[in-house]
């Protein structure tokens, strides 16, 4: 495992780090490619959804109360920050390498860089969206920094870790099967609903649902961004939040490893 994340660790250090800033800038371009209001979409499609789920559930359904002080629109959004990010990876990190298929047939290119770049394309409009959610809450008259805030940089580097490893594994399954790629985009739904993005996992009264609803690392990302901005606590307060994060991390890790040294091979083959 661990002489195959050397491996991986040595293709990055051998393609160079600013080769994949420049491949992770060529992703962007591309999602962007042809559109009339090109990298504008990266912010204007996130609103569009804030906006829909703001109106559904305070003007439809009259939820409105606000949430340790904060506006309820404040606490949405922070909550749908992080899951922007994981939204696009979760079925992305599945169809990453099959998309970049002729950089590893056409070429010898470095398969597990490949969700690297991939990631840190997603993590450029993840930093426009924080910036976006600063001018929000300074407007509103809620931006006040305090000592909260150094864990942000914390859960960045979990949520980068991740999400990139997630898109190791099952990008290298996603290349070997489209059936994979395909079930993955069709519990990406699920994955929102049973997540603590539009509810307060901490607030349901049956123990049980709320350590199960904990087990999704969607869930503790969107608790960890409100703990920041909304109710001013420290990431290591949940320790059974945080526990079983680290096992996630540490399966998701382990998975990532078995995936790479078994297909790595096959890859090229397969596409």
């Amino acid at each position: 495992m661990f002489k195959t994340f050397a491996i991986i660790i040595k293709e990055h250090r051998d393609l160079g780090f600013r080769q994949i800033l420049k491949l992770a800038r060529a992703e962007l371009n591309r999602q962007y490619r042809g559109a009339a209001f090109g990298w504008a979409w990266a912010i204007i499609k996130p609103m569009l959804t804030l906006f829909v789920f703001w109106f559904g559930i305070t003007i439809g359904l009259r939820y409105s109360k606000p949430v340790n002080g904060y506006p309820r629109f404040l606490w949405n959004m922070t909550g749908f920050l992080p899951w922007f990010y994981m939204r696009a990876l979760i079925p992305g990190g599945a169809a990453c390498i099959r998309q970049y298929k002729h950089l590893v047939t056409k070429m010898k290119f470095p398969v597990s860089v490949i969700p690297t770049f991939n990631s840190i394309a997603e993590l450029y409009i993840h930093f426009v969206l924080m910036a976006l959610t600063f001018i929000v809450f300074a407007i509103f008259g809620y931006f006040k920094p305090d000592i909260y805030l150094l864990q942000l940089p914390l859960y960045l580097l979990f949520m980068f870790m991740s999400f990139t490893l997630w898109s190791l594994f099952a990008g290298m399954i996603g290349a070997i099967s489209k059936d994979f790629h395909a079930f993955i985009k069709s519990i990406s739904t699920a994955i929102f609903w049973f997540s603590g993005i539009i509810f307060d996992i901490n607030g349901i009264h049956n123990d049980l649902l709320k350590h199960i609803l904990k087990i999704n690392p969607v869930s503790f990302f969107a608790m960890g961004y409100r703990n920041v901005f909304i109710y001013k606590r420290w990431f290591f307060e949940d320790r059974y939040a945080l526990a079983v994060y680290l096992c996630t991390l540490i399966v998701t890790f382990m998975g990532a490893m078995w995936a790479y040294k078994k297909l790595r091979k096959d890859i090229p083959d397969v596409l």
